[in-house]
């Protein structure tokens, strides 16, 4: 199992393993050397994301903006930005009985989200293949969800019957139907607001695979941080039903 939803990862809480190791994640940004600049003005020419800017006699670099392209530190005539390491989260890997987990987490202050699921990525895609891998993605649509998922063989998307939930499910089925992924819908907290996700469910064909009922307890137990479904029977039987079709799709037996 794997968080990468690493501004802010909470699936740690539900998982009691033991920490095996701790991986930091870098990314390299420009640092200017001001010995060696001509004030060509390349840098902030080919800078499509600000984050270098010349004033004068004075190149100013900004860590947080920089996607690390190094067309600054490539195309400048007298290497003047050298790429540096810059640490901008860590992975930590768990161990519980048969279960691996993996936390990613990015630094406070940091915003590049998709570096740290990108090398999260690299090291699924080396250390287990051929394993089931669950993924907790980032919600929304944005970029960190796309790095997420980009890889994925099915997608399972929650939403609550409300109508944000619903406005916030129609985009991230466009955005599914565009990457190409194969998704079905889990209704969360079931019960509570109307039936508008049910209906644009059956109108679009999509798969119904859980309803997740509504319960203060649940919501109780989870502050706590406790396994809801080990305590309530609506919210197990639902949950086999998301297990029993991972299981099929991973050509494992019910």
């Amino acid at each position: 199992m794997v968080d990468l939803d690493v501004e802010e990862p909470n699936s740690g809480l539900f998982v009691k393993g033991k920490l095996e190791e701790t991986n930091p994640v870098y990314k390299m940004v420009p640092v200017w050397e001001k010995d060696k600049c001509t004030f060509c003005g390349n840098c902030q020419k080919v800078c499509n994301f600000n984050a270098v800017i010349q004033l004068h006699t004075q190149v100013l670099v900004f860590p947080k903006l920089c996607h690390s392209c190094y067309a600054c530190s490539e195309l400048c005539p007298t290497d003047a930005l050298p790429m540096k390491p810059e640490k901008i989260g860590e992975i930590k890997t768990f161990h519980q009985d048969n279960l691996t987990f993996l936390e990613s987490c990015l630094n406070i202050g940091q915003e590049m989200a998709v570096q740290v699921i990108a090398h999260t990525n690299k090291i699924l895609e080396k250390d287990y293949q051929g394993q089931l891998i669950i993924i907790d993605a980032p919600p929304g649509t944005s970029c960190p969800v796309i790095e997420a998922v980009k890889d994925t063989d099915f997608v399972l998307l929650a939403a609550e019957p409300t109508p944000f939930g619903l406005h916030d499910l129609k985009l991230a089925v466009d955005t599914m139907r565009k990457l190409k992924k194969d998704f079905a819908v889990i209704i969360n907290r079931f019960g509570l607001g109307n039936d508008k996700i049910w209906e644009y469910c059956q109108r679009q064909n999509i798969e119904i695979l859980a309803k997740i009922p509504n319960s203060r307890t649940a919501a109780e137990l989870y502050s706590h941080g406790k396994l809801i479904y080990k305590q309530i029977p609506q919210v197990k039987q639902e949950v086999l039903k998301i297990a029993n079709k991972i299981r099929q799709l991973s050509g494992e037996p019910k």
